[in-house]
């Protein structure tokens, strides 16, 4: 890779990588065509860091990749035993805090979690399962809930406020009992104007919120994740354009 030496730069796993200032870690990698695995992280969206599997090491320290700006002459760390060590304990316990049934979910091969899961070598969660009581929501007509897969990266909530302006998903609780709700009196989602052309309906990442009517569509073979692996995808994917305005902003 040439480097573009009109543009600072800072050292990824010993390779040089040029960015623009007010780039992260992250932008600034995937841009670069380096991929440092991700969940939460839109490019879309401003990060706030909520799922730490993109921690990486900087003079001692960890940090979320996704938050952290890019600064001239930082070594950076991040394809080390040890930090994809961790990141394979996040994804095993994202898998074990809900009900993730892989084969009968009709994003497997679209799944973010599935494919960074497999990416790291994760075939078993190896931790004991939570499974909690998490009711499905099929009370829209044309849209259908499943609480059992959410991985609280909070993506449909700030999707739907600032981009769609409906406000539509919520979380509630704290710790382990965090959990996303439907920011209706009835906590239905029959009660709220979602619609299947929102932005909240394509962000997010696991199978949490289908459109009805279209499960299976894509035959097993033929899905994202099946033609190359999430660190060719997201390279692929990178950069984006930039978010539109939330509605009513300047």
């Amino acid at each position: 890779m040439n480097v573009d030496l009109q543009r600072p730069v800072f050292v990824l796993d010993g390779v040089d990588v040029p960015f623009t200032t007010g780039q992260t870690v992250m932008q600034a990698a995937l841009a670069a065509g380096h991929y440092i695995p991700h969940l939460c992280y839109h490019p879309e969206f401003k990060p706030h860091g909520s799922c730490k599997v993109c921690t990486v090491r900087v003079n001692g320290q960890t940090f979320a990749s996704c938050t952290l700006p890019a600064q001239p002459g930082m070594e950076v760390e991040s394809n080390t035993d040890e930090l994809n060590d961790k990141r394979r304990t996040l994804v095993q316990m994202l898998f074990v805090e809900g009900n993730h049934f892989c084969p009968g979910c009709e994003k497997s091969g679209n799944c973010l979690l599935q494919a960074v899961a497999y990416d790291l070598g994760v075939m078993s969660a190896e931790l004991d399962h939570l499974f909690p009581n998490r009711p499905i929501d099929a009370s829209h007509p044309d849209v259908l809930l499943e609480f059992n897969r959410c991985i609280l990266c909070e993506l449909c909530i700030r999707a739907s406020a600032e981009i769609d302006g409906k406000s539509v998903f919520a979380l509630s609780g704290r710790g382990i009992t965090k959990h996303l709700i439907v920011n209706a009196e009835s906590g239905r989602l029959a009660d709220t104007d979602i619609a299947l052309t929102d932005k909240a309906m394509e962000v997010c990442p696991v199978g949490v919120i289908l459109p009805k009517r279209v499960g299976f569509r894509v035959p097993i073979g033929q899905r994202r994740f099946d033609a190359s692996p999430i660190s060719a995808q997201a390279l692929e994917d990178a950069p984006r354009t930039p978010a539109p305005r939330a509605r009513g902003q300047a």
